[in-house]
């Protein structure tokens, strides 16, 4: 079974996407809350693919994104970040790239979720 890290300072949306996910029978999910903490739980968990917000407090995602990368157990994590600063028009006009990383727009829509999810770890 493939793992997921979803990582949000929202509660709420990694509960979310936590459910959404694991109702497809395919994936095991953790969640993180806390930037600080994203790097410590990548190492731990090894998930096949991390959901990031960029808008975090203390340490944003793209610090988050960094530190993974700089981490050779953990540099090869696909990252799709998660964010309310770009729409769904911009997302959809750059086919979810947006400066080398892909982009899923807020509000998260659960079927573009697992549609991710399936495109990048089939």
């Amino acid at each position: 079974m493939k793992r997921v890290l979803v990582v949000d300072d929202d509660r709420t949306t990694t509960l979310l996407l936590k459910r959404v996910i694991e109702r497809t029978g395919r994936y095991e999910v953790r969640e993180e809350n806390f930037g600080e903490q994203a790097v410590a739980a990548a190492r731990e968990f090894m998930p096949d693919l991390i959901f990031l917000d960029v808008m975090m407090p203390n340490l944003d995602g793209s610090e988050v994104a960094g530190q993974l990368k700089d981490n050779p157990i953990t540099s090869r994590i696909p990252v799709v970040f998660l964010t309310s600063i770009v729409t769904e028009e911009d997302v959809a006009n750059s086919e979810g790239i947006i400066a080398g990383s892909r982009f899923i727009a807020k509000p998260v829509d659960a079927a573009q979720v697992v549609e991710c999810l399936d495109e990048l770890l089939r």
